[in-house]
């Protein structure tokens, strides 16, 4: 460094959850009471009851109820087909891990899918991935998007990353994103989402490098996937002007040396994944996410309560265009 002063600007979450907050205030303010989501907490994990803790607070501050339900995992089952039978129930989260098992996939697909605040139901991973929007035919009904992948896009929104001069749902064209970490509930769904939007996305993990894009022009109507032999993280970073990491554990670092100058990073492990010296080379620098992933999961609430109230609107319009 020749001792000026970087010229990074570091982003902090709750200053995007703030402009969220705004928009989910004046949804909330349209509905007929105060939702009401239910967590189940069947672990002992500290990290999981932290998450508990934020939801609940962040729920009493804008006006959500909230119901923290703790109970043996060996319940767990039992007690969430009770919660999909509840009609004041409005939402449904549960703090994983339970099992640590094929039997946390199991659980997710028990909720119902009109309560999944979480996104993580079959229906709506099935849309993720196919790039389909709504759940109904009528665009009336928006499918849900788990919440840190769409916390990271809401991010990217904010930073302007997004062009909303391009048409919606092209608005990445043009941005190279590698995303370090393909796990199936953030890592890879987020590739997807990134991809189905326009980017062209490099999505790392211990066993290489995949890449995700709408090929050529963007003229594929949803993403597909080419394995990048021999690739490595010295390969990928170095094109990517969006860096995104989420690898657990203090172990990980990405070495500042590989970004391109004026990179937007981001992090989104509980650990800091970039070195540093991030901010030397970054133009852009968000170091957690974890407010902006609670105000998600409030509009996703927020979310489900309008499809559950466009119900019986859609069936009286169908109603009426059906012959006497």
């Amino acid at each position: 460094m020749d001792g000026t002063l970087a010229s990074c600007k570091v982003v902090l979450a709750g200053t995007v959850a703030k402009v969220l907050l705004a928009e989910v205030s004046q949804g909330l303010s349209k509905l007929e009471k105060a939702p009401l989501l239910v967590g189940f907490l069947a672990n002992l994990d500290p990290a999981a009851r932290k998450y508990a803790e934020w939801t609940d607070r962040t729920c009493q501050e804008n006006g959500f109820k909230f119901e923290l339900r703790e109970l043996d995992r060996e319940e767990l089952e039992a007690k969430l087909l009770e919660a999909n039978r509840e009609d004041f129930v409005d939402g449904i989260i549960v703090y994983y891990p339970v099992f640590e098992s094929r039997q946390d996939q199991y659980l997710q697909q028990v909720t119902n899918v009109t309560k999944d605040v979480e996104g993580l139901s079959h229906r709506y991973i099935f849309n993720l991935y196919q790039n389909v929007r709504f759940l109904d035919d009528r665009k009336m009904e928006k499918s849900l998007l788990p919440c840190t992948p769409l916390a990271i896009i809401k991010i990217l929104e904010y930073l302007r990353v997004y062009n909303t001069i391009l048409p919606y749902g092209n608005r990445l064209f043009r941005h190279s994103i590698t995303v370090v970490n393909r796990s199936e509930v953030v890592g890879r769904p987020l590739a997807a989402l990134l991809a189905n939007d326009g980017a062209c996305v490099y999505s790392v993990d211990v066993t290489g490098v995949q890449q995700f894009t709408r090929g050529e022009g963007i003229k594929k109507r949803r993403h597909e996937v080419v394995e990048k032999e021999g690739w490595g993280l010295q390969d990928c970073v170095p094109l990517s002007d969006v860096v995104i990491c989420g690898v657990p554990g203090e172990s990980f670092k990405l070495r500042t040396e590989l970004l391109r100058e004026g990179a937007v990073c981001i992090n989104f492990s509980t650990e800091k994944n970039f070195e540093a010296g991030v901010k030397e080379k970054a133009s852009i620098y968000v170091p957690a996410i974890g407010k902006v992933t609670i105000v998600v999961l409030l509009r996703n609430l927020m979310r489900l309560v309008q499809n559950k109230e466009s119900i019986p609107h859609r069936q009286e319009q169908a109603a009426e265009a059906s012959p006497s």
